[in-house]
C-alpha cells in the first residue's frame, strides 16, 4: 500500500488540509467546547462590620470575588456606618488585586442586622432610584466592582424588620434600578460592574419574591444553604446539609433548594451554592442517635471550622460522625450532650462535585475569618482545579 510522504511540500499541504477539516468538523467543535475548562466562582464574604480587616490573612489567589459585609440602609440610601474603617478596608482590599488582577470586590448591602430599612428604601420609583444611585456612588468613589444585596428578607419579618406584601414586586424593581445605575457607571469607567444577591435557601423566600424575573438583572444568586439549624422541629438537625437526612424528617437541604430555584426560572449557571465555614451547636436531651435528630434543650457555641478541626474533632470528648445520606458531618459529645453541625473537607468536596454536575456558577461561603487556616477554601480550590 502506497503511503503519502508528508515531508514534501504537497504532503505538508495535504496534512494542513486534513487538520483544518478536523478542526472545523462539527464533532470536533463540540468536543472542544465540552472539554473547555469552566471557570467557577469562589465568593468569600469578608466581614468589615467588626472594624478593620486584616487583609494580610485574605488569600487573593484562592478567590474570584470578595463580598464586603456589610453596608447599611439608612434614609433610603446605602450608608457606610463606619466610614473611616470602611474606606480603609476598601483601599486595602483593592491592593489584593496586585496579587490577583481578576479579583472582584463588591459591597454587600444588608445582612441579618441591617435589612430593616430595605422595604422603605425600595417602596417607590423615587426611593429606588435614590437607593440605587447611592449604592453605585460608593462603587465609583472606591473603585469597586459591584453590588451584592443581602435582604433578609423581602415580605418577611427577618430580625424584626419592617416588611410589606409589595416587597415581592419591589424586590425585582430594586434590581432593575441597580442594574441601570451600574450599567451607566460601567459605560463611564469601561468596567463591567456586577450585581449579585444572597437569598434564603428555603421555599418561602421563593414564594415571596419573583426570582424568575429578578434573575434577569443579576450576575449571580448566592444561595444561603446554611443555617438550616434554625429549624422549627425542636430537634438537633444539620445546618448545611446537601441532601435530606434519613435520621429525622427535616424540610431543608441544598439539593432541594437548587431544584426549587431552577423550577422558579433561575438558570443553574447563575446559582452559587453556599458553604458554612462555621458550626451550629445545641445541647440535646438524651444520648441517642449520636445526638442527631434528638430533642434539644438549648443552644451552644459552634465555632469556626479551624477551631472545630484542630481542637474538637475526635478530641475533648467529641466524636466525629458522617451522615452519608445527607453528605453532612457532625460532632457529638455524650458527656456534655453537645451536638455540632458544620461543613468539612468531605462535605465541601461533595458540594463542589454537585456544582459541577448541575453546571452551577460556583461556591460561596460565610465567612472568611471562621477558617483562618483555609482548610475549606483549599478544598474548594482543589475541587475546582
Amino acid at each position: 500500500m502506497k503511503t503519502k510522504n508528508y515531508n514534501t511540500p504537497d504532503g505538508l499541504l495535504s496534512c494542513l488540509a486534513l487538520l483544518c477539516m478536523l478542526i472545523f468538523a462539527p464533532g470536533f467543535q463540540s468536543f472542544a467546547q465540552n472539554t473547555k475548562h469552566k471557570k467557577y466562582v469562589v465568593i468569600g464574604y469578608v466581614g468589615g462590620y467588626r472594624g478593620l480587616v486584616d487583609t494580610s490573612l485574605v488569600n487573593a489567589n484562592k478567590l474570584t470575588h470578595i463580598n464586603y459585609a456589610f453596608v447599611n440602609v439608612q434614609n433610603n440610601r446605602a450608608w457606610l456606618t463606619n466610614l473611616k474603617t470602611d474606606s480603609t478596608n476598601f483601599r486595602n482590599l483593592n491592593k489584593l488585586k496586585l496579587k490577583n488582577p481578576d479579583l472582584k470586590i463588591l459591597i454587600s448591602i444588608g445582612g441579618w442586622a441591617w435589612s430593616g430599612n430595605f422595604s422603605d428604601a425600595v417602596l417607590s420609583d423615587t426611593s429606588r432610584k435614590a437607593f440605587a444611585t447611592s449604592a453605585v456612588d460608593i462603587i465609583r468613589k472606591y473603585s469597586l466592582d459591584g453590588v451584592d444585596i443581602d435582604w433578609e428578607y423581602p415580605a418577611q419579618v427577618g430580625a424584626g424588620n419592617k416588611f410589606r406584601p409589595e416587597d415581592k414586586q419591589n424586590y425585582t424593581l430594586m434590581f432593575q434600578a441597580l442594574r441601570e445605575e451600574l450599567d451607566r457607571a460601567g459605560k463611564e469607567t469601561g468596567k463591567k460592574l456586577l450585581l449579585t444577591t444572597a437569598v434564603g435557601g428555603f421555599k418561602r423566600f421563593l414564594d415571596l419574591t419573583e426570582m424568575g424575573k429578578a434573575q434577569a438583572y443579576l450576575n449571580y444568586i448566592n444561595l444561603m444553604t446554611y443555617d438550616y439549624f434554625q429549624d422549627s422541629l425542636g430537634i438537633s438537625v444539620h445546618h448545611t446539609n446537601l441532601y435530606a437526612s434519613k435520621m429525622y424528617n427535616g424540610q431543608d437541604n441544598a439539593d432541594k433548594t437548587v431544584a426549587e430555584y431552577i423550577a422558579a426560572g433561575v438558570p443553574a449557571s447563575k446559582l452559587v451554592m453556599g458553604l458554612a465555614f462555621y458550626g451550629r451547636s445545641s445541647i440535646v436531651a438524651e444520648n441517642t442517635q449520636n445526638g442527631l435528630g434528638v430533642k434539644t434543650t438549648g443552644k451552644a457555641q459552634g465555632g469556626g471550622y479551624t477551631l472545630i478541626k484542630d481542637s474538637l474533632t475526635n478530641k475533648n470528648g467529641f466524636k466525629y460522625y458522617r451522615d452519608k445520606d445527607a453528605k453532612a458531618p457532625y460532632l457529638y459529645n455524650p458527656i456534655s450532650r453537645q451536638f455540632i453541625s458544620f461543613d468539612d473537607e468531605w462535605s465541601v468536596k461533595s458540594k463542589a462535585d454537585y456544582v459541577k454536575d448541575k453546571k452551577m456558577g460556583g461556591l460561596m461561603f460565610w465567612e472568611y475569618t471562621s477558617d483562618q487556616k483555609e482548610y475549606l477554601l483549599d478544598e474548594v480550590n482543589k475541587a475546582f482545579k
